[in-house]
């Protein structure tokens, strides 16, 4: 979410290792940490058969034609490559990752950061990066947009009835779903979090355990009745 630097800077100026996680300041409270990691969670999941894709969100990407981490860098709050290996990262540095570029990008608004997200970081994006599809969301009022980028320009997304917006780079829905920025399938199913696929999972073992229970209760109680009638329920 921060103004990262895009110009030329002096070469006397010392910069920290370049080892370090990110260059990025925290996000700016927990809505917008919470909202990163669960489209990270969510997409992790559902791709979890997949090797290549790399998702992350709130690292910095260097893409300085130079060549240089202390020149030209930026750091979206979240961003998926497709096509390249998944594994870790410290850093996305688009000249060691064969000159690849984010292929959808998400900025979560803030009131310090909505001016940048939506004009120098949007140019930069659609100009430099040619991003193919760029999305903002804002956790505090929900306002929610998308782009496409069509002749070398943003175009922005319709909605469907739902007001999710289609990427087909990822060939997902993104909506607002209870307060927050959600993945839908192309049939319209939500995607899930690991925890919300446990609690399902727990849920359906405990109907299944009570149908088993109210079955078990039908059988006794038709025994009963047989034996009340001199009937052996074994030999029925």
């Amino acid at each position: 979410m921060s103004v990262a630097q895009d110009l030329e800077t002096p070469e006397n100026v010392i910069f920290p290792p370049g080892d370090l996680y990110s260059d990025e300041p925290p996000l700016e409270s927990d809505l917008h940490r919470l909202q990163m990691t669960l489209l990270i969670q969510c997409l992790e999941w559902l791709w979890q058969n997949r090797n290549d894709f790399y998702a992350s969100g709130n690292i910095t990407i260097y893409y300085s034609p130079r060549q240089r981490k202390s020149e030209y860098f930026r750091g979206p709050d979240f961003f998926v490559v497709l096509g390249t290996e998944h594994q870790p990262r410290k850093s996305w540095v688009v000249w060691e990752e064969y000159g690849k570029y984010p292929n959808v990008i998400i900025e979560l608004l803030s009131d310090s950061t909505a001016a940048t997200d939506k004009g120098l970081k949007k140019q930069i994006y659609q100009d430099t990066f040619r991003t193919p599809e760029y999305f903002w969301f804002d956790p505090n009022n929900l306002e929610f947009a998308g782009f496409v980028l069509l002749a070398g320009k943003y175009q922005p997304l319709e909605p469907n009835p739902q007001g999710w917006l289609w990427s087909q780079q990822l060939e997902l829905y993104l909506g607002v779903y209870q307060q927050n920025l959600r993945f839908f399938t192309p049939e319209a199913e939500l995607v899930p979090t690991p925890e919300e696929v446990a609690q399902q999972e727990t849920q359906r073992a405990e109907q299944e355990k009570q149908r088993a229970e109210q079955e078990k209760q039908r059988s006794d109680r038709l025994a009963a009745k047989l034996r009340e009638l001199s009937i052996d329920p074994d030999t029925v």
